[in-house]
């Protein structure tokens, strides 16, 4: 497989931690610096929220109420963003099930494929990926738990892990 460069990041807040939880925000970095980022409308059958979750991406319930987009817009618009790529997460055991939620309450097919981030590290890449993540950490200015915000960080650490095991 072919390492890229500056691969597409995607991050996902959820409404809790556990399986009854579902996706309220959607986070991408594109490999041409630009960010997608959504609030999600919560579907009528989806209940479940976790104060602990929403004191770590503090989003409120009534703010998805307020500025949520619906769930097919969200879901159409990122299949028309991302069609055909690969995009990559470092929380794959979460994030995939909850972007499946989505698209299956959208009623709409995912054009697109996740993958987890650890396809394409390498050894060494994982080696300096904490002490990388914390200098890119420390020269962000403001840090927010926020999707758009959590995968800029993951992509520019990657890159970061990427430039040192070329050096």
């Amino acid at each position: 497989m072919r390492t890229p460069e500056k691969p597409i990041i995607i991050d996902i807040e959820a409404s809790g931690f556990g399986a009854m939880s579902y996706p309220i925000e959607v986070g991408i970095a594109l490999e041409d610096d630009t960010t997608f980022c959504s609030l999600i409308l919560p579907a009528e059958e989806w209940e479940h929220w976790d104060s602990e979750a929403e004191k770590v991406h503090r989003i409120a319930r009534d703010i998805l109420e307020t500025y949520g987009r619906p769930i097919r817009e969200v879901a159409t618009h990122m299949n028309e963003l991302l069609e055909g790529k690969t995009l990559y997460t470092d929380g794959w055991v979460v994030d995939k099930p909850w972007l499946t939620s989505l698209f299956y309450e959208a009623r709409v097919d995912m054009r697109f494929w996740v993958s987890p981030l650890e396809m394409i590290l390498s050894k060494g890449q994982e080696e300096r990926w904490h002490e990388a993540k914390a200098m890119v950490l420390a020269e962000t200015p403001k840090h927010r738990h926020r999707a758009s915000y959590d995968a800029r960080i993951i992509q520019e650490t990657y890159a970061r892990t990427l430039v040192d095991s070329k050096a």
